[in-house]
């Protein structure tokens, strides 16, 4: 065996575990906060919103730190899809499978990580994406400010920091998550 059939292969969940780990406690010493929605307030700010807005009206420069997590994880998902693909199939659960069968969703997912009957071009222009990408978005975007941060900010950054609003966050995040998926999403997929 290779070095390159060892990179390439999936890596154990572990490996991220220990570099969250890392980069949180990273930040904690450095007085950071981690969120990847910050980094969009950050690029509004730079592009000049904050003449229109004041929420984007700040120091950007201070938080120049999480552009360059955003490129990483950019050029990091390039790398991990371009340089060193994994080879194998994607490996979903039967119960996944079945779950998504009776949503009338299509499991083969060979040519793409997301099921193509809900994520293309195509579907974007429909009832169904107008409903899951405009208005899905914008109560994700609404959503991120009203809590005052992103999952990852406040699963990660906020309960590493042991904030009990992250903790509150959290918990509102997955019951949105489990009423979208159980009871909201069955009635849009059968539009």
């Amino acid at each position: 065996m290779n070095i390159m059939d060892t990179i390439s292969g999936p890596w154990h969940w572990s490996f991220s575990g220990v570099m969250i780990v890392i980069v949180m406690w990273l930040l904690i010493i450095s007085g950071k906060k981690f969120g990847v929605s910050s980094s969009f307030r950050t690029i509004c700010a730079i592009g000049g919103a904050g003449k229109v807005v004041k929420y984007f009206d700040y120091n950007w420069k201070s938080h120049n730190w999480l552009l360059l997590f955003i490129l990483g994880a950019i050029l990091g998902g390039w790398i991990s899809n371009s340089i060193i693909p994994n080879p194998h199939p994607i490996e979903l659960s039967g119960t996944t499978l079945s779950a998504l069968a009776d949503l009338g969703i299509s499991t083969d997912i060979s040519n793409s990580l997301v099921p193509l009957d809900l994520f293309s071009f195509d579907q974007l222009f429909t009832l169904k994406g107008f409903i899951l990408f405009i208005i899905g978005g914008f109560l994700i975007g609404f959503g991120t400010r009203w809590a005052g941060g992103c999952t990852s900010g406040h699963a990660i950054s906020g309960l590493s920091n042991l904030q009990l609003p992250s903790l509150v966050a959290v918990i509102g995040f997955f019951i949105g998550g489990l009423t979208m998926t159980h009871f909201l999403l069955p009635v849009i997929l059968n539009l």
